[in-house]
């Protein structure tokens, strides 16, 4: 997937985004208190995240989507 900085998103298109990141942080959360591990993308590559990662929900939360 590719990300276009200087394209903004419509408004609706915003409360997508927010909502999708606030579902993708819940299940990272969730998996972390589980101390499953997660698969994410991390500097242009997939990555696999340890469960005890404490910070994998706050990550998920500022994607900017820019890898």
């Amino acid at each position: 997937m590719k990300s276009n900085p200087g394209i903004v998103p419509s408004a609706e298109g915003q409360r997508m985004l927010e909502t999708l990141r606030r579902a993708v942080a819940k299940v990272l959360e969730r998996k972390r208190r589980l101390g499953q591990y997660a698969v994410v993308w991390q500097h242009g590559k997939p990555a696999m995240v340890n469960g005890e990662a404490s910070h994998a929900a706050e990550d998920a939360a500022t994607y900017t989507g820019r890898g």
